[in-house]
Protein backbone atom coordinates (compact mmCIF):
# COMPACT_ATOMS: atom_id res chain seq x y z
CA UNK A 1 0.00 0.00 0.00
CA UNK A 2 2.80 2.40 0.92
CA UNK A 3 4.70 1.64 -2.29
CA UNK A 4 1.56 2.24 -4.35
CA UNK A 5 0.99 5.55 -2.58
CA UNK A 6 4.60 6.61 -3.24
CA UNK A 7 4.27 5.60 -6.90
CA UNK A 8 1.12 7.71 -7.27
CA UNK A 9 2.85 10.66 -5.57
CA UNK A 10 5.89 10.30 -7.86
CA UNK A 11 3.69 10.12 -10.95
CA UNK A 12 1.80 13.21 -9.79
CA UNK A 13 5.07 15.07 -9.23
CA UNK A 14 6.41 14.43 -12.75
CA UNK A 15 3.02 15.15 -14.30
CA UNK A 16 2.87 18.50 -12.49
CA UNK A 17 6.51 19.25 -13.32
CA UNK A 18 6.11 18.77 -17.07
CA UNK A 19 2.73 20.50 -17.07
CA UNK A 20 4.22 23.59 -15.38
CA UNK A 21 7.61 23.47 -17.13
CA UNK A 22 6.97 26.47 -19.44
CA UNK A 23 5.89 28.56 -16.46
CA UNK A 24 8.90 27.42 -14.46
CA UNK A 25 11.20 28.47 -17.30
CA UNK A 26 9.49 31.87 -17.44
CA UNK A 27 9.95 32.21 -13.66
CA UNK A 28 13.65 31.54 -14.14
CA UNK A 29 13.84 34.25 -16.78
CA UNK A 30 12.43 36.73 -14.25
CA UNK A 31 14.93 35.54 -11.67
CA UNK A 32 17.85 35.54 -14.13
CA UNK A 33 18.07 39.34 -14.49
CA UNK A 34 18.73 40.21 -10.80
CA UNK A 35 20.88 37.08 -10.49
CA UNK A 36 23.16 38.17 -13.34
CA UNK A 37 23.39 41.79 -12.13
CA UNK A 38 24.11 40.95 -8.48
CA UNK A 39 26.55 38.15 -9.29
CA UNK A 40 28.33 40.48 -11.73
CA UNK A 41 28.77 43.08 -8.98
CA UNK A 42 30.32 40.59 -6.56
CA UNK A 43 32.45 39.12 -9.35
CA UNK A 44 33.96 42.57 -9.94
CA UNK A 45 34.47 43.05 -6.19
CA UNK A 46 36.29 39.72 -6.02
CA UNK A 47 38.53 40.57 -8.97
CA UNK A 48 39.28 44.16 -7.94
CA UNK A 49 40.11 43.24 -4.33
CA UNK A 50 42.22 40.29 -5.43
CA UNK A 51 40.67 38.08 -2.74
CA UNK A 52 39.47 35.41 -5.20
CA UNK A 53 37.31 33.83 -2.50
CA UNK A 54 34.30 31.64 -3.23
CA UNK A 55 32.57 33.20 -0.23
CA UNK A 56 32.72 36.61 -1.89
CA UNK A 57 30.74 35.04 -4.72
CA UNK A 58 28.40 33.42 -2.24
CA UNK A 59 27.63 36.84 -0.73
CA UNK A 60 25.39 37.13 -3.79
CA UNK A 61 22.80 35.07 -1.91
CA UNK A 62 22.05 37.90 0.56
CA UNK A 63 20.77 40.61 -1.85
CA UNK A 64 19.48 37.94 -4.25
CA UNK A 65 17.37 36.03 -1.72
CA UNK A 66 14.48 38.55 -1.77
CA UNK A 67 14.07 37.74 -5.48
CA UNK A 68 13.93 34.05 -4.57
CA UNK A 69 10.77 34.96 -2.64
CA UNK A 70 9.13 35.48 -6.03
CA UNK A 71 10.26 32.04 -7.20
CA UNK A 72 8.96 30.42 -4.01
CA UNK A 73 5.65 32.23 -4.31
CA UNK A 74 5.12 30.90 -7.83
CA UNK A 75 6.15 27.29 -7.10
CA UNK A 76 4.08 27.15 -3.90
CA UNK A 77 0.97 27.95 -5.95
CA UNK A 78 1.90 25.23 -8.42
CA UNK A 79 2.37 22.48 -5.84
CA UNK A 80 -1.00 23.41 -4.32
CA UNK A 81 -2.47 22.25 -7.63
CA UNK A 82 -3.59 25.63 -8.95
CA UNK A 83 -4.08 25.48 -12.70
CA UNK A 84 -3.90 29.11 -13.78
CA UNK A 85 -0.96 30.60 -11.92
CA UNK A 86 -0.20 34.16 -13.05
CA UNK A 87 3.58 34.14 -13.05
CA UNK A 88 4.47 37.84 -13.23
CA UNK A 89 1.98 39.14 -10.60
CA UNK A 90 2.86 36.30 -8.19
CA UNK A 91 6.60 36.76 -8.73
CA UNK A 92 6.46 40.53 -8.13
CA UNK A 93 3.99 40.13 -5.26
CA UNK A 94 6.22 37.59 -3.54
CA UNK A 95 9.14 40.03 -3.65
CA UNK A 96 7.17 43.11 -2.53
CA UNK A 97 5.51 41.35 0.41
CA UNK A 98 8.52 39.41 1.68
CA UNK A 99 11.73 41.21 0.61
CA UNK A 100 12.80 42.26 4.14
CA UNK A 101 12.25 38.85 5.68
CA UNK A 102 14.03 37.11 2.82
CA UNK A 103 16.93 39.53 3.21
CA UNK A 104 17.24 38.31 6.81
CA UNK A 105 16.91 34.70 5.61
CA UNK A 106 19.75 35.34 3.16
CA UNK A 107 22.01 36.61 5.95
CA UNK A 108 21.17 33.59 8.14
CA UNK A 109 21.77 31.20 5.23
CA UNK A 110 25.12 32.80 4.40
CA UNK A 111 26.25 32.59 8.03
CA UNK A 112 25.11 28.95 8.29
CA UNK A 113 26.96 27.92 5.11
CA UNK A 114 30.09 29.92 6.01
CA UNK A 115 30.36 28.46 9.52
CA UNK A 116 29.46 24.91 8.45
CA UNK A 117 31.92 24.87 5.54
CA UNK A 118 34.93 26.12 7.47
CA UNK A 119 34.13 23.97 10.51
CA UNK A 120 33.96 20.83 8.37
CA UNK A 121 37.19 21.73 6.53
CA UNK A 122 38.93 22.46 9.85
CA UNK A 123 37.95 19.23 11.60
CA UNK A 124 38.53 17.18 8.46
CA UNK A 125 42.14 18.39 8.40
CA UNK A 126 42.60 17.87 12.14
CA UNK A 127 40.97 14.45 11.93
CA UNK A 128 43.62 13.25 9.50
CA UNK A 129 46.16 13.83 12.29
CA UNK A 130 44.07 12.84 15.30
CA UNK A 131 41.04 10.57 15.03
CA UNK A 132 39.36 12.23 18.02
CA UNK A 133 38.51 15.23 15.81
CA UNK A 134 36.17 13.07 13.71
CA UNK A 135 33.64 13.37 16.54
CA UNK A 136 33.22 17.19 16.20
CA UNK A 137 33.41 16.68 12.41
CA UNK A 138 30.37 14.39 12.55
CA UNK A 139 28.60 16.94 14.77
CA UNK A 140 29.34 19.75 12.28
CA UNK A 141 27.94 17.64 9.43
CA UNK A 142 24.75 16.96 11.42
CA UNK A 143 24.38 20.69 12.13
CA UNK A 144 24.86 21.47 8.41
CA UNK A 145 22.16 18.91 7.53
CA UNK A 146 19.91 20.46 10.17
CA UNK A 147 20.27 23.91 8.54
CA UNK A 148 19.65 22.38 5.11
CA UNK A 149 16.41 20.75 6.24
CA UNK A 150 15.32 23.88 8.11
CA UNK A 151 15.66 26.04 5.01
CA UNK A 152 13.39 23.66 3.12
CA UNK A 153 10.59 25.20 5.21
CA UNK A 154 11.72 28.77 5.88
CA UNK A 155 11.00 30.09 2.37
CA UNK A 156 7.57 28.50 1.68
CA UNK A 157 6.41 29.23 5.23
CA UNK A 158 7.34 32.90 4.85
CA UNK A 159 5.42 33.43 1.60
CA UNK A 160 2.38 31.44 2.77
CA UNK A 161 1.74 32.50 6.37
CA UNK A 162 1.68 35.86 8.12
CA UNK A 163 3.55 34.70 11.23
CA UNK A 164 6.49 36.10 13.17
CA UNK A 165 10.11 35.38 12.25
CA UNK A 166 10.50 33.61 15.57
CA UNK A 167 7.67 31.21 14.73
CA UNK A 168 9.00 30.67 11.21
CA UNK A 169 12.37 29.48 12.50
CA UNK A 170 10.87 27.56 15.43
CA UNK A 171 8.39 25.68 13.21
CA UNK A 172 11.05 25.05 10.56
CA UNK A 173 13.43 23.67 13.18
CA UNK A 174 10.74 21.34 14.53
CA UNK A 175 9.96 20.07 11.04
CA UNK A 176 13.60 19.15 10.39
CA UNK A 177 12.95 16.21 12.74
CA UNK A 178 9.18 15.77 12.50
CA UNK A 179 9.11 15.57 8.69
CA UNK A 180 12.30 13.56 8.18
CA UNK A 181 10.83 11.34 5.45
CA UNK A 182 9.77 14.30 3.33
CA UNK A 183 13.09 16.03 3.94
CA UNK A 184 14.88 12.97 2.57
CA UNK A 185 12.59 12.99 -0.47
CA UNK A 186 13.59 16.60 -1.07
CA UNK A 187 17.28 15.68 -0.77
CA UNK A 188 16.79 12.81 -3.24
CA UNK A 189 15.17 15.19 -5.72
CA UNK A 190 18.01 17.68 -5.31
CA UNK A 191 20.59 14.94 -5.88
CA UNK A 192 18.84 13.83 -9.07
CA UNK A 193 18.75 17.45 -10.31
CA UNK A 194 22.46 17.77 -9.45
CA UNK A 195 23.31 14.58 -11.35
CA UNK A 196 21.37 15.77 -14.40
CA UNK A 197 23.19 19.11 -14.34
CA UNK A 198 26.57 17.39 -13.81
CA UNK A 199 25.88 15.11 -16.77
CA UNK A 200 25.05 18.09 -18.96
CA UNK A 201 28.25 19.87 -17.93
CA UNK A 202 30.33 16.73 -18.53
CA UNK A 203 29.02 16.68 -22.09
CA UNK A 204 30.55 20.10 -22.74
CA UNK A 205 33.77 19.19 -24.52
CA UNK A 206 35.09 22.75 -24.86
CA UNK A 207 35.51 25.61 -22.35
CA UNK A 208 33.05 27.70 -24.34
CA UNK A 209 30.34 25.04 -24.12
CA UNK A 210 31.03 24.62 -20.42
CA UNK A 211 30.47 28.33 -19.84
CA UNK A 212 27.31 28.35 -21.96
CA UNK A 213 25.81 25.28 -20.24
CA UNK A 214 26.66 26.67 -16.78
CA UNK A 215 24.98 29.98 -17.57
CA UNK A 216 21.90 28.29 -19.01
CA UNK A 217 21.53 25.98 -16.00
CA UNK A 218 22.18 28.68 -13.40
CA UNK A 219 20.02 31.37 -14.94
CA UNK A 220 17.23 29.59 -16.75
CA UNK A 221 16.62 26.13 -15.27
CA UNK A 222 17.92 25.32 -11.78
CA UNK A 223 16.37 27.93 -9.40
CA UNK A 224 12.67 27.33 -10.09
CA UNK A 225 13.10 23.56 -10.63
CA UNK A 226 14.93 23.36 -7.30
CA UNK A 227 12.17 25.32 -5.54
CA UNK A 228 9.51 23.15 -7.20
CA UNK A 229 11.24 19.94 -6.01
CA UNK A 230 11.56 21.16 -2.42
CA UNK A 231 8.00 22.47 -2.24
CA UNK A 232 6.60 19.29 -3.79
CA UNK A 233 8.28 17.27 -1.03
CA UNK A 234 7.51 19.42 2.02
CA UNK A 235 4.77 21.95 1.28
CA UNK A 236 1.63 19.86 1.83
CA UNK A 237 2.62 18.61 5.28
CA UNK A 238 4.02 21.99 6.28
CA UNK A 239 0.76 23.69 5.33
CA UNK A 240 -1.35 21.13 7.20
CA UNK A 241 0.78 21.38 10.32
CA UNK A 242 0.65 25.18 10.53
CA UNK A 243 -3.08 25.37 9.76
CA UNK A 244 -3.94 22.60 12.24
CA UNK A 245 -1.74 24.19 14.89
CA UNK A 246 -3.37 27.58 14.34
CA UNK A 247 -6.84 26.00 14.42
CA UNK A 248 -6.08 24.15 17.66
CA UNK A 249 -4.66 27.33 19.19
CA UNK A 250 -7.82 29.26 18.34
CA UNK A 251 -10.00 26.44 19.72
CA UNK A 252 -8.10 26.44 23.00
CA UNK A 253 -8.32 30.24 23.22
CA UNK A 254 -12.08 30.05 22.63
CA UNK A 255 -12.52 27.40 25.33
CA UNK A 256 -10.52 29.43 27.83
CA UNK A 257 -12.56 32.53 27.07
CA UNK A 258 -15.79 30.56 27.47
CA UNK A 259 -14.65 29.19 30.84
CA UNK A 260 -13.77 32.70 31.97
CA UNK A 261 -17.34 33.74 31.15
CA UNK A 262 -18.74 30.77 33.08
CA UNK A 263 -19.72 28.88 29.90
CA UNK A 264 -18.85 25.18 30.12
CA UNK A 265 -20.31 23.99 26.81
CA UNK A 266 -18.41 25.27 23.79
CA UNK A 267 -21.31 24.74 21.38
CA UNK A 268 -23.63 27.13 23.19
CA UNK A 269 -23.79 30.89 22.87
CA UNK A 270 -22.31 32.69 25.88
CA UNK A 271 -24.87 34.47 28.04
CA UNK A 272 -23.93 38.02 28.82
CA UNK A 273 -24.03 38.79 32.52
CA UNK A 274 -26.23 41.77 33.48
CA UNK A 275 -24.57 42.60 36.84
CA UNK A 276 -27.99 43.58 38.24
CA UNK A 277 -27.05 42.18 41.64
CA UNK A 278 -23.85 44.21 41.80
CA UNK A 279 -23.99 47.04 44.32
CA UNK A 280 -20.95 49.28 44.11
CA UNK A 281 -20.26 52.88 45.10
CA UNK A 282 -18.95 54.61 41.98
CA UNK A 283 -17.99 57.75 43.89
CA UNK A 284 -15.67 55.99 46.32
CA UNK A 285 -11.93 56.63 46.13
CA UNK A 286 -9.38 53.93 45.34
CA UNK A 287 -9.40 51.01 42.99
CA UNK A 288 -9.36 48.03 45.34
CA UNK A 289 -10.08 44.45 44.36
CA UNK A 290 -13.63 43.20 44.96
CA UNK A 291 -14.71 39.58 45.22
CA UNK A 292 -17.63 39.02 42.81
CA UNK A 293 -19.09 35.67 41.71
CA UNK A 294 -15.99 33.71 42.68
CA UNK A 295 -13.50 36.10 41.03
CA UNK A 296 -11.34 38.96 42.29
CA UNK A 297 -11.71 42.02 40.04
CA UNK A 298 -10.78 45.67 40.37
CA UNK A 299 -13.61 48.03 41.30
CA UNK A 300 -13.05 50.19 38.18
CA UNK A 301 -13.31 47.13 35.93
CA UNK A 302 -16.56 46.00 37.61
CA UNK A 303 -18.02 49.50 37.18
CA UNK A 304 -17.14 49.37 33.50
CA UNK A 305 -18.78 45.93 33.09
CA UNK A 306 -21.93 47.07 34.87
CA UNK A 307 -22.26 50.16 32.66
CA UNK A 308 -21.81 48.06 29.51
CA UNK A 309 -24.50 45.65 30.75
CA UNK A 310 -26.89 48.55 31.38
CA UNK A 311 -26.23 49.93 27.88
CA UNK A 312 -27.00 46.52 26.33
CA UNK A 313 -30.22 46.34 28.37
CA UNK A 314 -31.31 49.86 27.25
CA UNK A 315 -30.71 48.98 23.59
CA UNK A 316 -33.16 46.04 23.73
Amino acid sequence: MASEKNAVALTGFFSSLFHNLPKLLFTNLLFAVPFAVIFGIFYLINILTGLNSMFIYFLTVIPLFPFYAGVTQVTSHMVRGEENVDILPNFIGGIKENWLRFLVHGIVMYAAVFISYYSIVLYLGLGSKNGMFYVPLALCILIAVFFLFMFFYVSPMTVTFDISMKDIYKNSALMTFGELKHNLFAVLGILILFLVCATVLMCSFTPVLLIIFTIVLALFIVPSILSFIINSAVYKNMYSMIVDKDSKSKTIDKKMENRRKGQFRDDEEPVAEDYSDLEIDESADGDEFIFYHGKMMKRSYLIKLKKEAEERKNLK
